[in-house]
């Protein structure tokens, strides 16, 4: 069964600012004209210095299809060569990106009516168009498809009934009755099954972009394997990919804001080592690259050191049902326990992240106007070795067992995902005497090997879609989109689902706490840290944001001086 997201109107979300990338004076992206078809307000001048960028990247985009992408990497990309209705500036506020405006809603916040901009157009200079749109959900919700993001478009009114068509007839009848159509070629209207609170902020996700039927069924299968085989509407086009290596953004001259845009070219290498990234930024042959503990030092208090904090968290995930002794409760928590979250981050990170106190990063809104870390106080079990021995033992005998199978934990092969196993596999052997195997593999394929449940346990991140605890705790409902360990408590369900239909902020908020102790006594997920990452910045590059959540990094902005 296909999870669903659902948050009330009740729920005033205020979604989280961004890490502006400039100098000294933190310029940032300036916000688009919010109507009519204009140029949009004017970006800063740019110089006559070439008007290009070179960025390291650590992870290798696994598609560029908006329908099925679900890693950060791909939402960077496709934010950057697509755009939908609205976009997210440098204080994470949604404005006008193809939409002229903002949305008109209907009082009961159902209806949505939006036209589009009158220039806005595809690369290839084919008029965008509201049909491109109602294509793009569609075909997100088709099972066919097999979109995990398909619980966000599944909030359009009869949505979810697509989901669960389960006959080609059936599908295309549930999509024809599907609440979002073409009024004309310039405007859309979308209902919705509930009022949701931020759902113009949602329109700039990139599970929402508009996707062109014609460049779909041309490549199919094929459709975003490769920079000619997908086409964008925003302010760049994917004019490269050479897997595994590089990938290279041009200037798109058809965007509807083309003259506020002053980058030509954006050539972003996959640089996995920071060795490796450090050199190339010393040696000018990149502007922008991730740095690690010990390079942070060597640059703290200079102009080129970029913090960027993210809702975001990292944690193991635990194969419950197809590895027998991840299904007990007290193994799963002898693992976690096992772990020192602060010697990690201290030892491993060094980036200013945090230990984690729960599954909810700091930072993310309680839903009732506070921190909801700060709301549910440290809800996860503390490094306790002895207890975590104590606790293996236990049960181990309830299994039948004398000690644990040789077990994989999967992760990223960057350098920071190595290290991270290294430690942690250390402190496994260290405090309960187990030997796992660490098994690091390429970004794209560790994504897939847990969107198909295979591993037996695996190290990921969790970087928020909006600012609220249910971003994190609908994961983890049985058989939802997401929960890839199979993890399943009726009681955590339940809370979970009280939160998504209660109207009061204060009860929800506490079944939002009251599911979170649930899933941290049960140890569903083992959390590790609360992400927070260090940039380094050329001094003349102005105007790149980084955002708190959803994308690595916005270039719309960004001039070199």
């Amino acid at each position: 069964m296909k999870a669903t997201k659902w948050v009330t109107t009740a729920v005033a979300l205020t979604l989280m600012g961004s890490v502006a990338v400039g100098c000294g004076n933190n310029q940032g992206a300036p916000a688009a004209s919010p109507s009519g078809d204009t140029k949009g307000s004017a970006a800063p001048a740019a110089s006559n210095k070439p008007q290009e960028v070179k960025i390291n990247f650590t992870a290798e985009p696994p598609i560029m299809d908006s329908s099925v992408a679900t890693a950060n990497a791909t939402f960077t990309f496709i934010s950057a060569f697509n755009e939908g209705l609205y976009r997210i500036d440098k204080d994470g506020k949604a404005t006008p990106g193809l939409a002229k405006d903002f949305p008109k809603v209907s009082a009961d916040g159902l209806t949505y009516t939006i036209d589009i901009r009158d220039n806005a157009n595809w690369s290839d200079g084919q008029p965008v168009k509201a049909q491109d749109f109602v294509y793009s959900f569609k075909r997100t919700l088709d099972p066919k498809t097999k979109a995990q993001y398909s619980f966000v478009v599944a909030w359009i009114k009869g949505g979810e009934a697509v989901t669960k068509a389960t006959t080609p007839e059936a599908v295309k009848a549930a999509q024809d009755a599907l609440g979002v159509k073409a009024i004309n070629d310039k405007q859309i209207e979308i209902k919705l099954e509930k009022p949701v609170a931020f759902f113009t902020s949602m329109l700039a996700f990139g599970t929402f972009l508009p996707q062109r039927e014609d460049i779909v069924n041309k490549y199919g299968d094929k459709y975003g394997a490769d920079a000619d085989k997908v086409i964008g509407a925003g302010p760049f086009i994917l004019s490269k990919w050479d897997h595994g290596q590089s990938l290279e953004l041009v200037k798109n001259d058809k965007y509807w804001d083309a003259a506020n845009v002053k980058l030509t070219k954006a050539t972003i290498n996959i640089v996995k080592d920071s060795n490796t990234g450090l050199n190339l930024y010393e040696t000018d042959a990149a502007d922008l690259t991730e740095i690690n503990r010990d390079q942070l030092k060597l640059y703290a208090g200079k102009p080129d050191n970029l913090p960027k904090p993210e809702l975001t968290n990292s944690y193991i995930m635990f194969q419950t049902k197809k590895v027998p002794a991840l299904a007990n409760k007290k193994i799963r928590q002898a693992l976690g326990m096992a772990i020192d979250r602060q010697g990690f981050v201290d030892t491993v990170l060094g980036n200013g992240s945090t230990q984690s106190t729960g599954l909810i990063p700091t930072g993310t809104s309680d839903g009732a106007g506070g921190d909801f870390r700060k709301t549910a106080g440290d809800t996860q079990p503390k490094f306790d070795p002895a207890k975590a021995k104590q606790l293996l033992d236990e049960g181990l005998k309830e299994l039948g067992l004398t000690s644990l199978p040789k077990m994989k934990v999967n992760a990223d092969d960057t350098e920071t995902a190595k290290k991270s196993l290294e430690f942690i596999l250390a402190q496994w052997k260290q405090n309960l005497g187990y030997e796992a195997e660490a098994n690091p593999v390429p970004h794209a394929l560790r994504i897939d090997l847990s969107s198909k449940h295979d591993f037996d346990m695996v190290l990921s991140l969790w970087g928020a879609d909006y600012n609220d605890p249910m971003t994190f705790l609908d994961m983890w409902v049985t058989g939802g989109e997401f929960d890839e360990g199979d993890y399943s408590n009726t009681q955590y369900d339940a809370l979970v689902k009280q939160a998504q239909t209660e109207t009061d902020a204060t009860k929800r908020t506490k079944a939002m706490v009251d599911a979170e102790k649930i899933l941290m006594d049960d140890q569903g997920v083992a959390p590790l840290y609360f992400r927070s990452r260090a940039y380094l910045k050329k001094p003349n590059v102005d105007g790149i944001i980084l955002p708190s959540f959803g994308q690595e990094w916005e270039l719309k902005w960004a001039t070199v001086k």
